[in-house]
């Protein structure tokens, strides 16, 4: 209960500001609120002597108080009469000064005044202001607002018709002035939201907040808060800004679910979607301030304990005195001269840097396609794909121009893109026309990145094409993400008028919208993370920082990720976890499984050997509805950075990358392809069997040296393809022959077949058990809505898990291999060559390549990796090796012997077959020795005969004509004629 009632007084000391008539009470007469705004930049009135541009009122304070010095304030115009501290008035004590802006929100304040940029190479505000706002309270477009002052009563005290953000102007002289300098109040243009308000509520929130406030807004019980102790009462933001003050960051992620969950800024939160162009600046502002306060705290307290360590140095002093031989009194005054010189330095690096809050958190995600003018200028959320990101580009944010004739210098600021070149010299001595040259070295600039994102094919509707909306980041989120991350971006969803022609500023009725990105967030629980080694060591380090940042593991889900990681069963507890609504095929799930982990990517220094893959290939070959589809839709779904695509529907280009041409510059561009946008992730290719041969000849680069090389339309680059490759394919007739090897049943040349780590075939076999089984299980997915295993009521873990411990395992997890497990490896790939003997063929088989066992090595190293240990052991290779045998023992076998033969894979044909041929060649050249004896040729219908009758059984005319052609290009026979008249003549004598 006490807690409760803490809450309710914070909600009530947090609105009572609200109330106008205390809001400036207490400001002097002389308050700069008061006086007008400097003249503009290039107005006559301009002062160019910085020593005489104080206020009329400021030298008559000064003449009767002839012991106070104007003292300019640090991050205010040089012209604004708000440089100087302003004296009491005669009849009225001196109110207490605050450098703080959120105290009184006056026009002195560089969040609500531009100030005028009359001396060259003075400190700018715009060098520093964010990119994503434009606001004018930043130094931004003076004359996008109006400015409205009410006093308590409701009516308006002064409705300024200028475009230039200034106070209400009053004169000083008058008695009306205190009146209405004490009781006007600072509104947001066109709304009744009042910035006092804005700033005391977000300060209460920031300095106030705690975690039980979302742990009760999350519906939690104070039993729940009690039980979890010191962290529920901990002061959440107050830790982050002392945390981003000891780092150096200047941006604050805010979670927007925090300010609902607060009860003193649930109108906060309102306001803030509804007009982010203002509250947004207010914010900045005020972490900023929070920041000093701290600073000012501690240097307080620091204060507090050297006065007291002083004084007990003094109380020491009354001892008998130290010899001068042992004292170190230069150390003492070092040490003391450097702590004096730390404080005014902490104090100042807080005040230089600009603070930034990243908002982040709203309550509903809106789609790309429901985007409508209702939602301009206001705070949105969307998700989608990343498909195209620009380079960098230097953005204006000042332009330094120089007059060709006196050398004047000045400075512009950027209004809305555009820039305002003065036609005339604002020298009075000068006042050349058109003479003033933009400077570009002089120039500030910031970093600026345009974002193509789009909509993810599961959020498309049916009969519909993927919207696509342009992101615009600025600063800090400037290569946050690449083509192919899904992210969530919040930001503001703003429109721009399109010129008919870019000389002239005619405008269309049509505008053109984007998004200015204040968040992008790169997490999605339901997929994995990306693996730090799969990059190039320069990035590899960024990388899992950037994992860190948006898969933050707690030490409670660490925890249980490594007691789930303990059990014994934990492999089987995976395999079961991965598709559970697929039944069994227990092999191919774990194949799966550890292609997922992956293995290590390795890059040997030695002889600058090239860097070795650790990426896994797996195809799934079989009969159709044996769930192929829906074991790539689920690894799809839980893998990092993936594409599906299917092979019907896809071509070369856009499998790898084609040109077209920017629509903003309307140059040649690169555009990524499925095998770019899956780099780090997983490429699930459909029907693989129906690609044409232009589009599988790509893949041989990508699967086995992971890059993809263009050289195209004067482009000539190689992108990076570090993917691997779940493909599935369904044979010829539909129907798997086994008395046909592989490459013949589903049409794959071998040279890309044997670049496949795992073959699976995934076959329709007629068992009745197996089939009641199959059938109860699907009956049962539709009775419950729960996948039913084969035993019944087995554990299986959450996708959310799932994808967690494979995602930690892959950031944090690199195995070595040891010395045990390295004789294994050994010993394993010469066992596996040594089946190919057979002492009745000349010819021995190939049951095993190089190939094979560098995909033996990938997975063990997956297999360590999936049981989170840093050392891959014998049981890690023996299980790769049962791995590599199952899936051998299906797709490699001969039909015709029923051994294994790796010439199915690696040339289409085995070692009996090979065999077979060359009996056959040698039975004809035979054959036409015999019937050309006396010369002539012999007729090609009567040595088809003759070889069925010498054989015992019928020939095949496609192997006999196999067989001929072989010998015309060995040059052992010709074929002369043609149809009936089609005859052989043996070749002899060369």
């Amino acid at each position: 209960m006490s807690d409760t009632a803490q809450l309710r007084d914070e909600t009530a000391a947090s609105q009572s500001p609200s109330t106008p008539r205390t809001s400036r009470r207490n400001l002097p007469t002389s308050s700069p609120i008061l006086f007008s705004s400097s003249p503009a930049l290039g107005s006559a009135a301009l002062p160019t002597n910085r020593m005489q541009m104080s206020s009329p009122v400021q030298q008559a304070t000064d003449a009767t108080d002839g012991d106070r010095t104007p003292r300019a304030r640090q991050a205010i115009g040089d012209s604004s009469p708000v440089n100087y501290v302003s004296s009491s008035s005669p009849t009225r004590a001196t109110a207490p000064t605050n450098e703080l802006r959120t105290e009184v929100p006056s026009s002195s304040s560089g969040l609500f005044f531009r100030s005028s940029r009359s001396v060259p190479g003075s400190s700018s505000q715009n060098i520093s202001r964010r990119g994503d706002i434009h606001s004018e309270h930043l130094g931004s477009i003076p004359h996008r607002s109006r400015r409205l002052f009410v006093n308590e009563n409701g009516e308006t005290v002064h409705d300024s018709a200028s475009d230039a953000p200034t106070f209400p102007r009053h004169d000083h002289t008058t008695s009306d002035a205190p009146a209405a300098g004490s009781n006007s109040i600072r509104m947001i243009w066109g709304t009744n939201v009042s910035m006092q308000d804005c700033m005391s509520s977000f300060r209460n929130f920031l300095t106030n907040f705690k975690r039980k406030y979302r742990m009760w807004a999350d519906g939690a019980e104070e039993s729940d808060t009690a039980r979890v102790g010191d962290i529920a009462d901990e002061l959440q933001y107050v830790n982050m800004m002392r945390n981003m003050r000891l780092l150096g960051v200047t941006s604050l992620n805010l979670d927007a679910r925090d300010l609902k969950s607060y009860p003193p800024t649930n109108k906060f939160w309102h306001q803030m979607q509804a007009y982010p162009q203002e509250i947004i600046p207010i914010m900045d502002q005020t972490i900023k301030d929070v920041m000093v306060e701290q600073v000012m705290e501690e240097l307080q307290k620091k204060r507090a304990r050297q006065t007291h360590t002083r004084a007990r140095s003094d109380v020491s002093s009354s001892q008998p005195a130290i010899p001068s031989s042992e004292r170190n009194d230069s150390a003492m005054e070092n040490e003391q001269r450097v702590n004096n010189q730390k404080e005014p330095d902490l104090l100042a690096d807080v005040e230089t840097r600009t603070y930034k809050v990243r908002i982040f958190g709203l309550d509903s995600t809106v789609n790309l396609r429901d985007l409508n003018p209702a939602d301009m200028d206001k705070m949105v959320s969307i998700k989608g794909l990343v498909i195209r990101a620009t380079p960098i580009i230097p953005d204006m944010k000042e332009a330094f121009f120089r007059c060709q004739v006196c050398n004047h210098t000045v400075t512009v600021e950027i209004d809305r893109g555009k820039i305002a070149e003065p036609t005339l010299c604002p020298r009075q001595v000068c006042k050349s026309q058109n003479s003033m040259q933009i400077v570009h070295n002089r120039s500030a600039f910031s970093d600026k990145q345009v974002i193509k994102l789009q909509e993810t094919p599961d959020n498309v509707p049916d009969g519909q094409t993927p919207h696509s909306v342009s992101l615009c980041c600025y600063d800090e989120l400037v290569d946050v993400c690449k083509a192919g991350d899904r992210v969530e971006v919040t930001g503001i969803f703003r429109c721009n008028p399109v010129r008919i022609n870019p000389r002239q500023r005619t405008i269309k009725n049509l505008f053109k919208t984007y998004v200015d990105v204040v968040h992008i967030q790169k997490v999605d629980k339901k997929r994995m993370g990306l693996d730090p080694s799969t990059l190039e060591e320069q990035v590899s380090e960024q990388v899992t920082g950037d994992i860190e940042e948006t898969r933050k593991v707690s030490a409670a889900e660490e925890q249980k990720i490594r007691d789930t990681a303990a059990r014994p069963d934990i492999y089987e507890l995976l395999a079961r976890s991965l598709a559970p609504s697929v039944y069994e095929m227990d092999d191919v799930k774990k194949g799966i499984l550890l292609q997922l982990f992956g293995g290590t990517n390795k890059t040997f220094e030695k002889g600058g050997s090239p860097r070795y893959r650790g990426d896994i290939n797996v195809l799934l070959c079989g009969d159709p509805s044996t769930s192929k589809s829906q074991i790539l839709q689920y690894v799809h779904k839980i893998a990092p950075r993936g594409v599906y695509t299917s092979g019907k529907g896809s071509s070369a280009v856009g499998l790898t990358a084609y040109v077209t041409r920017d629509p903003e510059t309307r140059q040649l561009v690169l555009e990524s392809g499925a095998l770019v946008l899956s780099d780090g992730g997983v490429c699930c290719i459909d029907e693989f069997d129906k690609m044409s041969d232009s589009t599988r000849s790509v893949l041989h680069e990508v699967m086995e040296q992971q890059t993809v090389s263009i050289a195209k339309a004067g482009i000539i680059t190689t992108l990076n393809a570090r993917t691997s490759i779940l493909a599935s394919a369904n044979p010829i007739g539909s129907k798997y022959n086994p008395n046909l090897p592989i490459p013949q049943n589903i049409d794959l040349p071998p040279t890309l077949l044997s670049r496949f780590d795992l073959v699976y075939l995934v076959l329709d076999r007629i068992d009745e058990q197996a089939d009641r089984r199959l059938a109860r299980h699907l009956v049962g997915m539709y009775l419950e809505d729960a996948p039913e295993n084969a035993a019944g009521s087995q554990e299986i873990l959450p996708v959310e898990f799932l994808t967690s411990y494979i995602s930690y395992a892959r950031a944090n997890i690199q195995p070595r291999i040891t010395e045990e497990a390295s004789e294994e490896l050994v010993r394993s790939y010469v066992e596996m060559r040594k089946l190919g003997e057979d002492i009745r063929a000349a010819e021995r088989r190939i049951t095993a390549t190089t190939r094979q066992l560098e995909s033996m090595i990938r997975l063990a190293e997956a297999h360590a990796k999936m049981r989170l240990s840093e050392h891959v052991s014998v049981g890690d290779v023996t299980e790769a090796v049962r791995l590599i045998r199952s899936a051998i023992k299906e797709s490699a076998t001969d039909a015709r012997t029923g051994l294994i033969d790796m010439g199915l894979l690696t040339e289409g044909t085995s070692a009996s077959e090979r065999r077979r041929k060359q009996d056959l060649k040698n039975a004809i050249v035979a054959l036409l020795d015999e019937m050309t004896r006396q010369g002539g040729a012999a007729r090609y219908s009567d040595v088809l005969r003759r070889l069925g009758e010498q054989s015992g059984g019928q020939v095949e005319g496609n192997e006999f004509a196999e067989a001929i052609r072989t010998l015309e290009q060995e040059g052992q026979a010709m074929v002369i004629g043609e149809g009936a008249r089609r005859s052989i003549r043996r070749v002899t004598g060369l």
